[in-house]
């Protein structure tokens, strides 16, 4: 995931009553983060995390829209696999921290694909596991406190971060349970335009210890797609992971009988971006990490 509305009875009792500052007064940047980790489930929680996997379904577009069940597995410091399932076969996008790569079978690619160069960039300057904030510090990350700021209607504290890279984008955490709701996304080219995104975290569940949302979506502000949502059903933490899962995949072609045009509507876009960001589709809006 990332980029991250309570439903977690823990996360509100994590904020207590000091969760919200004094009408009069504003809190730093540095107690926004403080409040922000503690609500998360605490740095201990999330340091102690090796690996994280997510089970659910992302949207495809098509039409009508469809869906496609995905499996996504992270790897400290900074591997990542996404499977999502279509006709009985597995795309697969895989980045081991250095280089990345992507098997398409939709598209009838036989071969496995390098990462481009831009795809690698991208992919390595994704948040890690645990987000964008909790030890900021030690990554790199600056993190400004902009002034308070609305998010659909409920007050938010809006911070600015730059990267060690010198990245620039905001995020805004709710002034009352102090979890992230919104970030700004990766920027989109849309017919001829660049648009920017905008990343909305919601249905916060408490999963062994930690307070992860459950359902994500990507908007591309200043079209009429709808938003592209990524839900999460399951969710396993240091589950084990073999390094062989990071690594150059391997094309195992499965000639699936020809798709009704329903189901060939439904095929996802080729990747524009690799795991770790949304990708752009022709005819919707980004899904989260598709490839």
């Amino acid at each position: 995931m990332t980029r991250f509305l309570v439903t977690a009875c823990c996360a509100l009792a994590v904020v207590g009553a000091s969760g919200v500052a004094a009408a009069d007064e504003s809190p730093s940047a540095a107690q926004i983060v403080e409040k922000n980790v503690a609500a998360r489930g605490g740095a201990a929680a999330w340091r102690a995390v090796q690996t994280l996997k997510f089970e659910g379904e992302m949207d495809a577009g098509g039409k009508p829209p469809h869906t496609l069940p995905f499996v996504l597995r992270e790897k400290r410091p900074h591997k990542s696999r996404l499977e999502i399932s279509f006709r009985d076969q597995a795309a697969v996008q895989v980045f081991d921290g250095a280089q990345g790569w992507k098997w398409r079978p939709y598209l009838n690619r036989a071969e496995v694909e390098a990462f481009s160069a831009e795809e690698v960039k991208e992919a390595a300057s994704a948040d890690d596991l645990d987000g964008p904030l909790i030890d900021h510090a030690a990554k790199g990350t600056q993190v400004a406190l902009v002034g308070k700021d609305t998010v659909e209607g409920h007050p938010t504290w809006k911070l600015a971060l730059t990267a060690k890279s010198g990245a620039k984008r905001n995020l805004w955490v709710d002034a009352g349970t102090y979890l992230e709701v919104k970030m700004d996304g990766e920027p989109r080219k849309l017919d001829g335009k660049v648009h920017s995104t905008a990343i909305f975290f919601r249905d916060y569940r408490a999963e062994h210890g930690l307070v992860i949302p459950h359902l994500q979506e990507t908007t591309v502000v200043g079209t009429k797609f709808p938003a592209a949502k990524m839900t999460i059903a399951k969710v396993a933490v240091n589950e084990a992971m073999e390094e062989t899962l990071f690594q150059k995949p391997q094309a195992v072609m499965t000639p699936p009988a020809a798709p009704p045009a329903a189901d060939a509507a439904a095929a996802p876009a080729p990747v524009a971006k690799p795991a770790g960001k949304p990708v752009a589709k022709p005819s919707a809006p980004p899904a989260p990490k598709q490839p």
